[in-house]
């Protein structure tokens, strides 16, 4: 008999859909999301839509519920911290979606600001100091079939990674408050960046403990900027992207301990459906990690109205012409593969891939480099 665990869902918006798809496939256990938190409108038709027995108004309502293993925080990152520090007085196993934290004043990331970042996530680290086998982070790019099999590469080759690119890029996000920092706390590089950069940081770790070598970032230098604001309203008709005070484009450079080196971009002006890939550069072999587009199936259409109803892929614009279709998008963008790590951590009691520490350096890195772009110099870590 499979064991049970039981989950509880606070938000039911985009990321809360991408966990319920991906819990249906995970193996070897009994999921049951009994539990659903959230004041959103969508509340009635989402729980209905997944079979959610209970519906609750607060947190802290759902916390009382003995029965709840797993609390998957799937809110707008200015509510995380919060309520992860309500998460860990009920003792419960957290699944965070990212970024973890960050600052949600304003786009003018000073010193203090960066500063201020950095306390709250050391004093969340000493929160978490007992609790590292709990906090699961949601970096679903690090359980991609391809970076999983650029570690595997790694772990045997023992090849040294001289240099890394990655890249997530699309024509706009469809969250309304993915345009004002006081609520994401930044613009592509934190809410697309983030992605790539977790990957990265994730192998060059991997490379790190399989040559029996300690690697962190060391350096940043960042640089953002609003590209949009050079189009008129008629040549922007493709692109979603509306920020108001965020960056819609993001290059960012790292240099690793070891004195290599990543390239990070993020962009909410690219057409053509959304890039996810990693490059890997070692001193013996090149991983080009395909995540999307890939070329698992093309398929060319004279016209797109018989396709309406048939998913393409992510944020492509059209459907007529050659298109590269996105199968099993939850299983290549690493959702279910991530799943399965943070459920079998539960049952197995063991620490996932993507944990607390992958988190606090990420974040960091982020801020750093906005801090880097706002002053026109390198940050060093």
């Amino acid at each position: 008999m499979m064991k049970k665990i039981n989950i509880g869902i606070v938000g039911c918006g985009f990321a809360a859909e991408l966990h319920m798809e991906a819990y249906k496939r995970v193996a070897g256990y009994d999921v049951n999301v009994m539990a659903l938190s959230t004041l959103s409108k969508r509340r009635g038709e989402f729980s209905k839509k997944y079979k959610i027995e209970l519906v609750y108004d607060s947190l802290e309502e759902m916390l009382n519920n003995n029965e709840i293993d797993v609390i998957d925080i799937c809110t707008p990152p200015h509510n995380h911290m919060e309520a992860i520090k309500k998460i860990i007085s009920s003792g419960k196993y957290i699944i965070c979606e990212k970024p973890l934290t960050g600052y949600f004043t304003s786009n003018k990331i000073d010193k203090n600001a960066y500063e201020k970042v950095v306390k709250e996530l050391d004093e969340l680290k000493t929160l978490l100091k007992d609790y590292n086998e709990k906090f699961f982070y949601a970096e679903n790019l690090v359980y991609a079939p391809t970076i999983q099999k650029s570690k595997e590469i790694l772990e045997k080759t023992k090849n040294k990674i001289l240099f890394m690119k990655g890249e997530e890029s699309h024509s706009g996000s469809h969250a309304v408050h993915s345009a004002l920092w006081e609520y994401s706390g930044g613009g592509a590089f934190i809410r697309q960046g983030c992605h790539p950069l977790g990957a990265v940081l994730y192998l060059k770790k991997i490379e790190g403990l399989a040559r029996g070598e300690e690697v962190t970032a060391s350096s940043v230098i960042g640089d953002t900027g609003n590209v949009l604001k050079t189009l008129t309203p008629q040549e922007k008709r493709y692109i979603n992207a509306n920020p108001v005070d965020v960056e819609d484009c993001a290059n960012v450079i790292l240099t690793f301990s070891d004195g290599t080196k990543a390239n990070i971009v993020a962009g909410d002006m690219v057409v053509g459906g959304g890039r996810n890939i990693i490059e890997v550069y070692t001193n013996e072999s090149v991983h080009h990690c395909n995540i999307t587009p890939n070329n698992n199936m093309k398929l060319y259409s004279v016209t797109e109205e018989k396709l309406e109803d048939i998913y393409i892929s992510e944020k492509v614009e059209n459907k007529s012409g050659w298109q590269e279709l996105s199968i099993e998008e939850s299983f290549l963008r690493g959702y279910v593969g991530e799943m399965q790590d943070f459920i079998e951590c539960v049952g197995e009691k063991r620490k996932p891939q993507s944990d607390f520490n992958l988190a606090y350096e990420l974040t960091k890195i982020i801020y750093a480099a906005y801090l880097s772009a706002q002053e026109g110099r390198r940050i060093t870590l």
